[in-house]
């Protein structure tokens, strides 16, 4: 889809929330979501208060946009290199480990905002401008909006299907207890103090495989 099809207006609102978007990862290499200001992300940004929440109604927007945009590239990658069950899983937390020491902020932002809301993010709907931006000729698959949910099942459907699942789990246990590992196990390695957070999710996931 050539950016030709897209208006000007469209292209410089698509261009300004990814230009916010990777200002306040920029921000997070350093510090915490909570600990940064919108007057920071837009100095980062070269953009106004203003423009900011004409593109996010509130600043934890501009986080849940990460989770976005973080997912979709994951599971681009699962299907583009076909992986199934376990496989998969640990393919999206060696990326969470990849993105904890290059942006370490974003995680426990994350988590913080999920406890105070109760809730897991909706994720938001992103422009036909904003999708080829960030996921040039992948833009069919991309428009998709992305599931954790489903993808955790989908996985561990195909463990079972392929005999790695513990047989003593059933796929709805197993889900979530990946919700468990998924957002635990890290929190489990900061009370540890420990920087192998691979470790930590290794430790977990071998209690629902198959021995």
């Amino acid at each position: 889809m050539p950016e030709v099809h897209f208006s000007l207006r469209e292209i410089k609102k698509a261009r300004t929330r990814i230009k916010l978007y990777e200002s306040g990862l920029t921000l997070m290499r350093t510090r915490k979501f909570s600990e940064i200001m919108v007057d920071e992300i837009c100095r980062e940004s070269e953009t106004s208060k203003v423009t900011f929440f004409k593109c996010f109604p509130h600043k934890e927007a501009l986080l849940v946009y990460f989770m976005r945009v973080w997912l979709t590239e994951r599971l681009l990658e699962i299907d583009e290199k076909d992986k199934r069950g376990f496989e998969a899983v640990r393919h999206l937390l060696e990326s969470v480990v990849e993105w904890s020491e290059d942006v370490p902020g974003v995680m426990p932002s994350l988590i913080a905002f999920l406890a105070e809301k109760d809730m897991h993010p909706w994720m938001p709907e992103l422009s036909e401008a904003e999708i080829h931006l960030l996921f040039p000729g992948k833009e069919a698959a991309a428009a998709v909006s992305p599931d954790l949910a489903e993808l955790f099942r989908r996985c561990m459907l195909e463990a079972r299907s392929e005999g790695t699942l513990d047989p003593v789990l059933s796929v709805d246990d197993a889900v979530k207890l990946l919700w468990t590992v998924f957002y635990g196990a890290f929190l489990t390695a900061r009370l540890y103090a420990s920087t192998d957070i691979r470790g930590f999710y290794e430790l977990h996931l071998n209690r629902l495989e198959k021995g």
